[in-house]
C-alpha cells in the first residue's frame, strides 16, 4: 500500500495514532509532542482520513486505544505500542525492561484497558452515558455529544481482567 504517510523520505520511526476528539488524549499528546518528534515519531488523529487503511482496523476498532505504526509496517495497540515507545526513550527503559519479565505484559495489557476505557471519565465530566439503572454521579451528569453513546461503558478494576 502506497500512502503520503509512509511514502514519505524523512526517516520516520513511526505514527502514533490517538484519539482526537477526547481532551485527554489529546493533552496528553501535547504534553509528549517534542520527545515524539525528537525520536521521530509523528503524532496523527485516530480520526485522519487515512487511518482506518493505514492500521487496517474497522471503525468500531479504531477508538478502542491508541496506535503505533510503525516505520516497517508492523501496528502495535494500546499497551505494546506504550512500551514500544519507552524503548526508544532512556527514562522509559525501566518501563520496557520490567514488561519483559514474564506475566507483567498482561498487567500492563490490564491497566491500559482500564485507562483507556474511562479516558472520557477523566476530569471529573464522563461523557459516556450511565448504563440503565445507574445513579447519577458527578462523572456522568453530562449527557454524551458524540456518536460513542451508544459503546457500552465498563467501570471495573484492572485486578478483574486479569487472566
Amino acid at each position: 500500500m502506497h500512502t503520503d504517510i509512509t511514502d514519505n523520505p524523512v526517516c520516520v520511526a513511526g505514527w502514533l495514532f490517538y484519539d482526537g476528539e477526547c481532551r485527554s488524549c489529546c493533552e496528553s499528546a501535547r504534553r509528549v509532542g517534542r520527545i515524539m518528534a525528537r525520536r521521530n515519531f509523528q503524532l496523527r488523529p485516530l480520526q485522519s482520513a487515512d487511518a482506518l487503511d493505514l492500521l487496517g482496523l474497522s471503525e468500531g476498532d479504531m477508538l478502542r486505544e491508541s496506535n503505533l505504526l510503525l516505520a516497517d509496517g508492523r501496528t502495535l495497540g494500546g499497551a505494546d505500542a506504550v512500551v514500544e515507545i519507552a524503548r526508544h526513550i532512556w527514562w522509559g527503559w525501566p518501563l520496557w525492561l520490567l514488561s519483559r519479565a514474564p506475566g507483567v505484559r498482561p498487567v500492563l495489557h490490564a491497566i491500559y484497558r482500564v485507562i483507556a476505557a474511562n479516558r472520557h471519565c477523566l476530569g471529573g465530566v464522563c461523557k459516556i452515558p450511565r448504563r440503565r439503572g445507574e445513579k447519577p454521579t458527578r462523572a456522568t451528569e453530562e449527557k454524551p455529544k458524540q456518536s460513542r453513546a451508544s459503546e457500552p461503558h465498563h467501570r471495573h478494576s484492572a485486578f478483574l481482567e486479569l487472566p
